[in-house]
């Protein structure tokens, strides 16, 4: 169907719909049965049973299946039945991990759904995009997304930027009327708006026409479906580790195979147990886990407000040393509220707070009514007509929908009994030039009921001094002099000290017919009529925030379009500002090079009255000065300043689907406090890694040396085949997991951020993985050779105890890694996930060894008291000796 070549009446008899009332209940529910959701066909999912599989394809599991078929052909049955069950176990652990990951990223997806204002039985409401029909009637302003393919109504000043579509990165600008032609391309369809592309100015009305793979974008929707996994530095770092893992490993496998065949043991043993080894040595679990602690650290981000868009923000988060923040909505609680109203040279004072429109109007200690001051009235009327927010009532609570500066305004009017409907009936619209952010105005252009024509304006005070001729002072209509100028800036200047937001309200007579094409035309020669002065307060959280971040090396930076005496005060209040601090204007920031920024952004801490242009230029400074950044926005001219960050903040309330589509991370609340708690769940996420490759490697690295020693000694085999895996599955597995639980250290946030350059094996990790690795192996040999000396007729009891002896060093150990410090820095019952495992891991051992049915299989036997007391002493060596050596150091 040619939507763009029919009227809009035609487009509505075609898709059997109401302009004015939208779809009924009934209506939607008919047509999402019969069509579906909005939605594009995903890609086909695996098939389970395939999924499972693909848990069978690593080199090294493909080996340990080639040895259980070598032990199942020489008639070692109950080995290969062992070894197969435990192959088995890991793949159905790997399965699992998978699967929740998949889940997890569901959920996100679900939780991160667009949403679309939509007219359904006479109201305006928010749906998720994908419950969108043919015939529904949408509106969209500046930064929403197109959710589906619509015949365009009513435009005001719209422009769509199609390049997803298009190819074509300038906007288009939309109009309504019909475009006939044999040949119309998707870029020349200027009355139709598509799926997947972005509203950059203005706004509109359409009807959708097409959903899901009705639509333009369907058409290509393979393209989309190729979704691709993002893979995390640490991911990569832990990739190539894999690598010289199984290179070491191979080597050493091939090593104690020669040793082992040098020394009289027979070929089979040896393979099998060279292979044991090489399983050892590679941490198969690590992806697992590293894939299981930042899903876990997703999920605990979005219970704090955050999600999570790309895995690689989990990460980065840990490194951030700068926070460019917006103040409105994230630092303050986004209920602006106006306190005070200037016009004339007179001030009033407005009372009540938030969006409950109760309060009243005060000339000193002098109650008023607007309505008895022409000026204030026209003030109050005309900031109402400019305006697109709406305040309403749900539950006793009134909630706001729209900018929370234009809500004020709202607010203001509907004290002095100034409503929208009451306006409604007196003044039509008949043209609306929208807010943009390089002009920082908005205008209309009304005609009253007695057909005389206005444009009225508002937005920056000093934009609109600028731009205007007159003055409304006295109740009377004067000519702006330089004197009354002064006397406009210094009222700006008063309110600023107060910490309040400044709007200015003008207005200009049109004639009957006079025509006004663009901005330009319409906001100059302006009548200025006065200010509206308003606050929006610090959350009571956000103080002890930027506290914390100062503690832990994070530097907070204030970036808003606020007046710079707003911001000065503003940021005075949360501690952004020290003594000393610099505070610039986006002015100066316009004749600033990035390389002259460079060199005095680190004293700066607030940025006030920035486009922007400006925030993008911010953000380079820093990151050319080595910073890793994280910038927060929330409008569509955020977007390059957000993607071009180390970490991209969305807002999740007042962020547009432009910004949060640009964006690592969106925030739920629009809170401050709430980016400084990614942030630590961000550095704990990296210290856990951190703490599992240390317990996986040193455990390795001692199961491996245990063995080759013994080869060396040409002593018998310490551990046979089947412990090695055992140990490598039970032991390794369960606490490593439980470490990735693990809760942040106390002075996480006292700490300075991480060099993203930092390797895993930094700060001292290699020499402690090798140093206990050594220790455990050590011990573990000794408690063999103790045994095996005293009683060589008995190898079997003296392999019992070696394992025993292996296990329980590795689960003492594991309390040392909670800590860079050491094991007695922290409490060791403060994670139960780890206590837990620690105690399911000797059970499992405490089964192995005396369960009879179990013997035979993994080649154990009970042991005594005596040998428990050998076993513990010995376990305890590799962590409390060195802990012990770092104690007495300290003191020294």
């Amino acid at each position: 169907m040619k939507w763009y070549e029919l009227r809009a009446e035609d487009v509505k008899e075609k898709v059997n719909t109401d302009f004015k009332h939208g779809l009924s209940k009934d209506q939607v529910s008919e047509r999402l049965a019969q069509f579906g959701y909005n939605e594009l066909q995903e890609a086909e999912k695996p098939n389970m049973f395939l999924l499972f599989l693909e848990q069978f394809k690593d080199f090294m599991v493909l080996v340990l299946l080639a040895a259980t078929l070598v032990s199942g052909l020489l008639g070692e049955y109950i080995d290969a039945t062992a070894i197969i069950a435990i192959v088995i176990i890991n793949g159905f652990l790997g399965f699992f991990q998978e699967r929740k990951a998949e889940k997890s990223l569901e959920a996100l997806k679900e939780l991160s759904a667009p949403q679309v204002m939509v007219l359904r039985d006479s109201n305006w409401i928010k749906v998720s995009s994908k419950e969108l029909v043919v015939g529904d009637v949408v509106k969209f302003s500046s930064g929403d997304r197109i959710s589906a393919d619509v015949r365009l109504i009513q435009t005001n000043s719209l422009e769509i930027e199609e390049s997803a579509l298009t190819g074509e990165s300038l906007p288009v600008q939309k109009k309504v009327e019909p475009i006939m032609g044999d040949k119309v391309g998707i870029g020349d369809q200027e009355n139709m708006a598509f799926m997947g592309t972005m509203v950059t100015r203005g706004s509109g009305v359409g009807v959708v026409v097409g959903t899901g793979m009705k639509t333009a974008m369907g058409q290509i929707a393979d393209l989309l479906q190729s979704a691709e996994t993002m893979v995390t530095p640490l991911q990569r770092k832990l990739e190539q580790l894999g690598k010289i893992l199984i290179t070491v490993a191979l080597l050493l496998t091939f090593l104690v195979v020669l040793l082992g065949v040098i020394q009289g043991h027979d070929l089979y043993s040896m393979f099998l147990a060279g292979v044991s080894l090489a399983v050892a040595a590679i941490p198969e679990g690590l992806p697992a886990i590293v894939t299981v602690a930042l899903s876990l650290g997703v999920q605990r981000m979005i219970k704090n407000n955050a999600i999570v868009r790309k895995l690689p923000a989990v990460e980065t988060l840990g490194c951030a040393s700068v926070i460019c923040s917006d103040k409105t909505g994230t630092m303050t609680q986004n209920k602006m509220t106006v306190t005070h109203l200037w016009s004339g040279g007179k001030t009033w004072n407005v009372t009540g707070t938030g969006y409950n429109p109760v309060g009243g109007f005060f000339a000193g200690n002098q109650e008023i009514h607007p309505s008895n001051v022409k000026s204030i009235g026209q003030l109050l009327t005309f900031g109402l007509l400019c305006n697109n927010a709406t305040i309403n009532k749900k539950k006793k609570e009134y909630v706001l929908d729209g900018d929370p500066t234009e809500g004020a305004l709202v607010v203001s009017a509907w004290k002095a009994d100034i409503t929208r409907d009451l306006l409604n009936n007196q003044f039509i619209i008949e043209k609306e030039f929208p807010f943009d952010s390089s002009r920082k105005m908005m205008s209309v252009i009304v005609r009253d009921s007695n057909g005389k024509r206005f444009v009225v304006t508002k937005g920056a005070p000093d934009v609109l001094i600028k731009n205007s001729e007159s003055i409304l002072w006295d109740e009377k209509q004067q000519f702006l002099s330089d004197r009354l100028k002064g006397e406009v800036e210094k009222a700006i200047e008063n309110l600023g000290g107060q910490a309040l937001r400044t709007i200015a309200v003008a207005f200009k007579p049109l004639g009957p017919t006079q025509s006004v094409y663009n901005e330009i035309e319409a906001e100059t020669n302006l009548i200025f009529i006065g200010l509206q002065g308003m606050i929006d307060p610090p959350r009571d959280e956000v103080k002890q925030a930027v506290q914390e971040c100062k503690e832990a090396g994070i530097r907070t930076v204030m970036i808003t379009g606020d007046h710079i005496v707003t911001a000065t005060a503003i940021a005075r209040q949360l501690g952004i500002l020290p003594e000393g601090g610099k505070v610039v204007q986006g002015t100066e920031l316009s004749d600033m090079t990035v390389e002259e920024l460079e060199e005095i952004v680190e004293d700066v801490y607030v940025f006030a009255r920035v486009s922007p242009e400006h925030k993008l230029k911010i953000v380079k400074a820093l990151q050319k000065n080595g910073h890793i950044v994280a910038m927060t926005g929330d409008g569509v001219n955020d977007a390059p300043a957000i993607k071009a960050s180390d970490i991209g903040i969305a807002m999740g309330i007042t962020g547009t689907d432009v910004a949060k589509e640009a964006s690592s991370l969106v925030l739920l609340d629009d809170n401050f406090a709430t980016i400084k708690a990614a942030i630590k769940e961000g550095r704990n996420i990296y210290e856990n890694i951190r703490k599992f490759i240390r317990y996986l490697l040193a455990s390795n690295v001692g199961e491996i040396l245990v063995m080759l020693f013994a080869m060396l000694l040409a002593l018998p085999l310490p551990l046979v085949p089947i412990q090695i895996l055992w140990v490598n599955l039970v032991t390794d597995g369960l606490p490593a997991m439980a470490l990735g639980l693990d809760q942040a250290e106390g002075d996480v946030m006292r700490r300075a951020p991480r060099n993203p350059r930092e390797g895993v094996f930094a700060r001292g990790l290699a020499w402690k993985i090798i140093s206990r690795g050594f220790l455990i192996g050590g011990v573990t040999l000794a408690a063999f050779m103790i045994v095996y000396y005293r009683d060589p007729n008995n190898l079997m009891y003296a392999q019992t105890i070696a394992f025993a002896t292996l296990v329980m060093a590795q689960l003492i150990h594991v309390f040392d890694c909670r800590s860079d410090r050491s094991v007695y820095h922290r409490n060791p019952f403060e994670n139960k996930y780890l206590v837990f495992a620690v105690l399911s891991s000797i059970l499992l051992m405490l089964v192995v060894i005396y369960y009879p049915p179990l013997q035979p299989i993994f080649h154990t036997t009970a042991i005594t008291l005596r040998d428990w007391l050998l076993i513990l002493g010995l376990s305890a060596v590799p962590t409390f000796l060195l802990a012990g050596s770092l104690l007495t150091k300290k003191k020294a």
